[in-house]
């Protein structure tokens, strides 16, 4: 009681953010109790019949499970592959600028992609990517080369999809790394400069091993993330003609829950998606814990 009357401030402050996980994150998760039953409509959930693991079974044996499956680990792998080094650069890079006021621009430059809605940015990206007049297809054209229809061709989605992410986040997910960074004592630099350390010796030696506990936890959690690909930009960035390389669970969720009206199928997929990332996070955390020191508990 005593740590609770002297904490009561911030429980106060993290208040919002408990209610926003009970309302939002636990309270529907009695709502998979549907992907057991042929969830109908206006029977509600309780009347509804059940009909036990009969969507696990129809899931499973879909045909386009392979290629839900294979797109949806290849997009979140490239994109954990890629995407997780980028801001770890971008930190290291900052970090040995001496001139604050560039330093201070470089950073606004690079944050401010994170604030614009995913829409506005996947017109960006179809605008600079449109084949009659846009800026990738016109530098291309200045080399002698032809334009090429990026939208529409599937071997160029995973890429596109990719670059955008790094693009878009790069900057705020640096903010983690760069106060890593503070925290470490400049003793241990001058030290290594009295040593004869050179900057990579100190960036391989001081700096690298000063984040690493940093890096460990955000990549446990990006493990976890791996099959639980962003519905919005994928959406926004797919057509037809890409569904071979694009097409994922969250928008083969979205495809058979509220376009096909299943929502007991729809449940399931989500269900099993929920559980995969649930075993990459724990298998991630497991095997962290086994080789260094950090781990999520």
């Amino acid at each position: 009681m005593r740590k609770l009357r002297y904490g009561k401030v911030l429980l106060l402050m993290f208040l919002p953010c408990l209610l926003y996980f009970i309302v939002f994150k636990y309270l529907p998760m009695f709502g998979v109790i549907i992907s057991f039953k042929n969830y109908n409509l206006y029977k509600g959930i309780w009347a509804s019949d059940w009909v036990g693991l009969k969507y696990y079974r129809m899931f499973f044996q879909n045909p386009d499970f392979p290629i839900l499956m294979r797109n949806t680990i290849l997009l979140g792998f490239y994109k954990l592959i890629f995407g997780f080094p980028a801001p770890i650069m971008l930190a290291l890079l900052l970090n040995e600028v001496k001139q604050a006021l560039f330093k201070r621009f470089v950073q606004t430059v690079s944050y401010l992609p994170h604030f614009i809605s995913n829409v506005v940015v996947a017109g960006m990206v179809v605008m600079f990517l449109s084949p009659s007049g846009g800026l990738v297809n016109r530098i291309l054209e200045a080399f002698g080369l032809d334009a090429v229809n990026f939208m529409v061709k599937p071997e160029w989605f995973r890429t596109i999809y990719v670059l955008s992410e790094i693009w878009q986040h790069i900057g705020w997910e640096t903010i983690i790394y760069l106060a890593a960074l503070t925290a470490i004592n400049p003793l241990l630099y001058e030290a290594a400069e009295i040593d004869g350390a050179n900057r990579w010796s100190k960036l391989r030696h001081v700096t690298l091993p000063g984040i690493f506990p940093a890096v460990i936890i955000l990549l446990i959690l990006n493990i976890g993330k791996v099959i639980e690909i962003g519905f919005e930009k994928v959406f926004l960035l797919y057509n037809p003609a890409t569904y071979e390389t694009a097409d994922i669970l969250s928008t083969y969720v979205y495809t058979v829950g509220l376009k096909q009206g299943n929502f007991s199928y729809a449940a399931t997929i989500d269900l099993f998606t929920g559980v995969v990332s649930l075993i990459f996070l724990v298998s991630a955390n497991m095997i962290s814990r086994k080789l260094s020191d950090s781990s999520l508990w």
